[in-house]
């Protein structure tokens, strides 16, 4: 079986590569820039031309696009990340792909939820900001381009996802973990569904490996949903320490940050965003591979032994 992962040097793309090839998978990959790696391929996502990468390809992995608004515009994300997916669905379909498996994001359904009711597959699209705009996008010119044809079209719409190798917002909440300063999230009540890396390279090898046509969204997690203050717990303990939260009224930060114009990080910091992965659960038979506390114990390893830690900078 051939594989084909686009965005091979991201932070997804890279370790996928690495975990398909570990089961002897015929892996392949795509770049921005002309790599010296045997079985890689240099594909400008401005113009997209895929179809020597997928040329002769059983599974397309589509991990590529830009996901930072920051120094980003409106016609980069549709380019990118919408324009270029839709070449690819035509590509695949030309060269007789079985499987397009295309990596979305949750924030399609919106950027949070109500106390007890998360998210579903089938939950209307209701992104907000360029990225979750562009990802909606991409699924319905994926799902129009791939109609009535024979490749097997599988949406992967994830949550956060943490691992080795992250940056980001996870990054930055590491360190403040293991800089273990007394913070005031003692009383946050939130809920978040979050994905460890081993558990969505697991669940995409199943669906790699699925004998039947799966021709769906699915919602995938931990499928053990935690509040920042157990996330934050979890980490600094995992660092060896002891927390130090403080008790501290959710409705005061919020309006604290109203009066920074800060509405987005409180949003993700106090609010709710939960996905019902039940759909995949019984759809796939398939179990989270790795619990929420154990990723977040080889998370923090792999940081301890990180080449960036042991050279003296923090994570």
């Amino acid at each position: 079986m051939k594989v084909l992962v686009t965005g091979a040097k991201g932070f997804i793309g890279h370790n996928l590569i690495s975990a398909l090839r570990h089961i002897n998978l015929d892996v392949y990959g795509t770049e921005r820039v002309k790599s010296d790696e045997i079985n890689f391929f240099s594909v400008d996502l401005k113009s997209a031309d895929w179809d020597k990468a997928v040329s002769d390809k059983d599974v397309v992995i589509h991990c590529a696009g830009i996901s930072s608004e920051d120094g980003s515009v409106s016609d980069d994300f549709e380019l990118i990340n919408v324009e270029a997916t839709k070449k690819l669905a035509e590509s695949c379909r030309k060269h007789n792909v079985k499987k397009l498996i295309f990596l979305s994001s949750a924030k399609v359904m919106g950027e949070s939820t109500e106390p007890g009711l998360p998210f579903y597959s089938y939950s209307a699209l209701k992104p907000i900001g360029l990225y979750a705009e562009s990802k909606a996008s991409a699924e319905l010119k994926l799902k129009e381009e791939l109609s009535g044809s024979d490749v097997d079209l599988i949406v992967i719409r994830p949550p956060l996802v943490y691992g080795r190798g992250v940056k980001g917002n996870f990054r930055t909440l590491s360190s403040v973990a293991n800089l273990n300063f007394p913070l005031p999230i003692k009383s946050v009540r939130n809920s978040r569904s979050l994905l460890a890396l081993d558990n969505l390279i697991d669940f995409i090898v199943t669906c790699i490996m699925h004998p039947t046509p799966l021709n769906g969204v699915f919602l995938v997690s931990d499928d053990c949903d935690v509040s920042t203050k157990e996330l934050l717990e979890a980490l600094t303990l995992a660092y060896g320490k002891s927390p130090r939260l403080l008790p501290f009224p959710v409705s005061l930060m919020r309006a604290a940050a109203g009066l920074f114009s800060k509405h987005a990080i409180s949003d993700r910091l106090l609010g709710n965003l939960q996905l019902d992965i039940s759909h995949t659960k019984q759809t796939l038979n398939w179990q989270p591979k790795v619990s929420f506390e154990q990723a977040i114990q080889d998370y923090v390893r792999d940081e301890l032994n990180s080449s960036d830690y042991t050279k003296g900078s923090k994570p």
